[in-house]
């Protein structure tokens, strides 16, 4: 079947596995024709291409609910719910926005998430909402390994996992944020993987939660079957799936990090189309930082997730030791440690994506 005849989720419910395999690959292509072109988020879209396919080929939406967080890796998502000619299109490429919007599709996208961590609360309310009309139908929050260090996230975990009553968090865990993940959270995802699910040590369990692992996140016939095992479960379960960022592109698989989002690139090579060597912000700020890091070794830099907008890439965090922390995707942390850190006599720079402060502001 070809890509451009999906106008609802339900056209791929007649498919064979491989078939879908098939609209995967033209899912890829598609995402690397759009994101080279124009730019975007290149790895998240291309690590999701299964598990999203598999979201919409068991659960049965607009009725059941599906809230998509970070919804930057939603194009797969778009693409089944009747917007695939805008990722084919290249007259229509920017006439599609990047995040989920209820102004493009009220059916298919619940809310506006243009940022990260919320979709557990958001759908625990949905939930709670179902209770009280009596109604009868699965909820499915998807969220990024990298989302779950917010602390709105485990807030939503915390309240949902009393819930006895369907909700099925699906963790797309590509080992990385932005560029690596911090925290010990991390640590236990890492023993979950490295021991099949197995570990005693259990984040999501010591929640409330069910829990289903699923090594080959990318395998189709894997995550389906996953899927088809929580749907319409009566308590709350977390399908944890070990995913590839960027998977099928070899650039975007060797470099995850500076493909989480990419500006126009050629294909070819993965190389950036436009390339400069002039100093602009982001390079001033980073040889500031390093330059003063050296000079002051009470010198803290701070960082929630983001290092690449200051031009802080691996090198330069190693470069930095224990002068440069991340704390995840965390503003509130963030903020707070470096106040704790200023107090403590450390001179701190906090260098953030000013609109993420909005998780800060209390």
């Amino acid at each position: 079947m070809k890509l451009i005849d999906i106008h609802s989720p339900q056209d791929i419910k007649p498919l064979t596995i491989d078939d879908l395999k098939d609209l995967a690959k033209q899912m890829r292509a598609a995402i690397i024709n759009y994101t080279s072109t124009i730019g975007g988020h290149v790895g998240p879209n291309l690590g999701d291409v299964e598990a999203l396919i598999g979201v919409h080929y068991v659960f049965d939406a607009p009725k059941d609910k599906i809230v998509i967080d970070v919804s930057h890796q939603d194009f797969v998502h778009k693409m089944l719910t009747g917007r695939a000619q805008y990722y084919l299109d290249k007259s229509k490429f920017t006439e599609i926005g990047e995040f989920t919007d209820p102004n493009e599709s009220p059916e298919y996208d619940i809310f506006y998430a243009g940022h990260t961590s919320p979709s557990i609360s958001l759908a625990f309310g949905l939930a709670k909402a179902r209770s009280l009309k009596k109604e009868d139908f699965n909820i499915v929050a998807f969220i990024g390994d990298g989302s779950l260090s917010g602390g709105v996230a485990f807030e939503g975990l915390n309240n949902a996992g009393k819930l006895n009553d369907n909700f099925i968090v699906i963790v797309n865990d590509n080992q990385m944020a932005i560029a690596e993940n911090h925290g010990s959270l991390y640590d236990n995802l890492r023993e979950l993987r490295e021991t099949n699910g197995q570990s005693e040590h259990n984040y999501f369990k010591s929640l409330g939660y069910d829990y289903i692992y699923v090594a080959e996140g990318n395998d189709l016939e894997s995550v389906i079957n996953a899927l088809k095992k929580a749907k319409d479960t009566k308590n709350p379960i977390v399908v944890h799936l070990n995913t590839q960022k960027g998977e099928g592109y070899a650039p975007a698989e060797a470099h995850r990090e500076e493909f989480h989002f990419s500006a126009p690139y050629d294909v070819a090579d993965g190389e950036p189309l436009q390339q400069s060597n002039e100093s602009n912000y982001i390079t001033d700020t980073r040889d500031y930082l390093l330059r003063k890091v050296k000079e002051n070794p009470e010198l803290l830099i701070i960082s929630s997730a983001t290092p690449e907008v200051f031009g802080f890439m691996e090198k330069e965090r190693k470069a930095c030791g224990n002068q440069y922390v991340d704390v995840a995707i965390a503003e509130q942390t963030g903020v707070s440690t470096m106040a704790g850190a200023a107090r403590g006599g450390a001179k701190v720079i906090y260098p953030v994506m000013a609109t993420f402060l909005q998780r800060a502001y209390d």
